[in-house]
């Protein structure tokens, strides 16, 4: 059985195909495939699907969360929203939604606050080492030149993961730590877990799979 302490993220992103009925099918198969082997499976869809999803019991964190607090600011995602609708966490600070410091620890806290998880996205290992300061839940590694290549980090940058990994445990240990960009396949998958990490992140492997529910099986089995 794999191990259910390691765990994979899906970031849906904005590809035509995760909108409507089909992105919350993808909700649905991460959530059977969850449930079937144990092993937990955030969802990440675009924000005009988080109060579906959540209904339909799917482990989801939105895309992108602000630092601000419920008020006057248009077009703004609060954490607070996030919670009423029952969205377990948030990403913050993607390379495709880059913030600045002072806006991720806001978000951090303002999703602490709420009592939701946080992943904050840093691109290198001084990045690693400024965000982890903030306490969040988890932090992401994402090299930005690796993210859609199909070149995987685990493979192309080990050092980054290693480094990265040993710098955020020694300012909190408590910081689960996850690797993405390029993650493309069980073997990808594998080698990242060997390296250390807790999870890891992928988007377009995911979305533009033949078979998404034995891809994700695909991924389960190497994660002992």
């Amino acid at each position: 059985m794999p191990n259910t302490k390691k765990f994979i993220v899906l970031n849906f992103k904005t590809y035509p195909s995760t909108y409507g009925f089909s992105g919350l099918n993808l909700c649905r198969i991460a959530k059977e495939v969850s449930n079937s082997y144990g092993v937990r499976i955030i969802v990440c869809p675009n924000a005009l699907l988080l109060a579906q999803a959540t209904e339909i019991g799917a482990d989801v964190f939105a895309q992108h969360v602000d630092s601000n607090k419920p008020g006057p600011f248009t077009g703004s995602i609060s954490a607070k929203m996030l919670a009423e609708i029952n969205v377990k966490g948030s990403l913050i600070n993607h390379s495709e939604k880059r913030l600045s410091p002072e806006n991720v620890k806001g978000a951090v806290d303002e999703l602490k606050e709420n009592d939701l998880e946080s992943m904050v996205c840093v691109q290198d290992v001084n990045e690693a080492i400024k965000y982890s300061s903030f306490r969040p839940t988890y932090i992401a590694v994402e090299p930005p030149e690796l993210i859609g290549t199909g070149i995987s980090v685990s493979k192309a940058k080990p050092e980054l993961i290693t480094s990265s990994i040993s710098a955020i445990k020694h300012v909190d240990e408590h910081i689960k730590i996850v690797c993405g960009a390029g993650i493309s396949n069980a073997e990808d998958v594998k080698k990242a877990i060997e390296l250390g990490v807790d999870g890891v992140l992928l988007s377009s492997a995911f979305v533009h799979a033949p078979n998404h529910r034995k891809f994700l099986e695909s991924l389960i089995a190497v994660l002992d």
